[in-house]
């Protein structure tokens, strides 16, 4: 080879340094594998899902999660418990169709009030009582109904010597017209004086009635065996049987009483779950405030007509043998059960 093909091929050929790659990009190479690595571990935590094995003295070895896996195994824990828990109550539950909340209310719950105006002179009774069927409960001021009564009386006992006197006279002029010396005109009107006698008579002792249920309504008295519910009065305070239409105005009642052993649920059951309820239907009756205590009932009413605004037909279940721990307006649950 000459000269001149060696200069050439010298000239081609590549500097030996030039052929090493920079120190510093083989650095930063292995830097952004080392990040990825990293990255890629704690994303996958293998140790999460493993455990350590601990001796628990008795010849056995017990698997226990640590650091992350005590969290894992604890979900697990709660997962598989709330699965058991779910299968037993629904086991439980197998004749329950529908489980809705209410209001446990007074059947009836009965506000006396007084027949007319009057001032109250005493109350019996306060909050809380307990009261028996035909139990003075209120006394209304009653004089000015016992004179009333009074005059009632005189205008009987007048009417009833009008009617004696009429008696006498249509007697005297019979014997008189007898022997010709009265008139037949005379006899006949003798027997109708008599009738207005005692036409007058019954009317004063219907007054003298009247008077009397005044008096009598004055004493107010509690129509069923019950519990006060409110005491609306107080001594001489005015009442009346009508609402004047404002706040001021005197009291419509004066007392409010029901039976604690007439209770029953008010439901809102909406339009969809009517399908699921039907008269007399079995029930089961727990209070919110007692969960513990559970009651047996019947569905014993439907109301006729639903509430178009709320989408709600009313229900009402009747609670049998209610005792103590149910107090009116508290809210409670209706478990209503398959036939």
């Amino acid at each position: 080879m000459n000269k001149d093909s060696q200069s050439k091929l010298a000239q081609l050929a590549m500097d030996p340094q030039a052929k090493q790659r920079p120190a510093s990009t083989m650095g930063m190479i292995f830097t952004a594998v080392g990040v990825a690595v990293a990255v890629a571990l704690l994303l996958w935590k293998p140790w999460a899902k493993e455990g350590a094995r601990f001796a628990t003295g008795n010849g056995r070895t017990e698997e226990r999660a640590v650091k992350g896996g005590a969290a894992g195994g604890a979900a697990a824990s709660a997962v598989g418990a709330s699965q058991t828990n779910s299968a037993a109550e629904n086991s439980a539950d197998e004749n329950v169709v529908l489980v809705v909340s209410g209001y446990i209310v007074n059947r009836e719950r009965i506000e006396i009030s007084p027949r007319f105006m009057g001032v109250v002179e005493w109350v019996g009774v306060k909050k809380g009582d307990t009261v028996t069927n035909g139990q003075v409960v209120v006394l209304l001021d009653d004089t000015e109904f016992k004179a009333r009564l009074a005059e009632a009386a005189g205008q009987v006992a007048r009417a009833e010597a009008g009617v004696a006197k009429a008696e006498l006279d249509l007697e005297r002029i019979s014997q008189l017209a007898k022997t010709d010396i009265e008139s037949k005109q005379a006899l006949d009107d003798a027997r109708v004086g008599l009738q207005s006698a005692k036409a007058t008579l019954e009317a004063a002792k219907g007054g003298r009635d009247a008077a009397q249920a005044y008096v009598d309504w004055c004493t107010i008295r509690s129509p069923i065996n019950g519990v006060v519910l409110e005491k609306l009065v107080d001594p001489n305070e005015l009442v009346t049987p009508q609402s004047f239409g404002g706040t001021r105005g005197p009291s419509t009642a004066l007392l409010a009483v029901a039976d604690p052993k007439d209770l029953q649920v008010e439901i809102d059951m909406s339009e969809s779950d009517l399908a699921k309820v039907y008269l007399k239907q079995t029930c089961r009756v727990s209070p919110e405030a007692y969960t513990d205590k559970v009651y047996e009932g019947y569905v014993a009413e439907i109301a006729p007509e639903a509430n178009r605004a709320k989408g709600t037909l009313q229900i009402k279940v009747q609670i049998k043998n209610p005792d103590g721990y149910l107090t009116p307006e508290l809210s409670a649950r209706v478990e209503f059960l398959k036939p």
